[in-house]
């Protein structure tokens, strides 16, 4: 799985919570947004984190 800055906007455009996280680690880490998502990615998506099935249905056609 690799990251993709427009795949990761759009799960964090779908999460609510996502969005809280995101705006939190920019706050808080004083992180520009781009730096910010990566570091979402990291903890929430790999790894078999909680949102990395959501990240991999991305993928899949509609």
């Amino acid at each position: 799985m690799k990251y993709t800055k427009t795949k990761m906007e759009q799960l964090v455009k779908e999460n609510p919570e996502l969005k809280k996280r995101l705006n939190a680690l920019m706050k808080e880490m004083e992180l520009e947004k781009n730096f910010a998502l990566k570091a979402l990615y990291h903890s929430e998506v790999t790894d078999n984190g909680p949102y990395q099935s959501a990240y991999q249905d991305l993928d899949l056609p509609k």
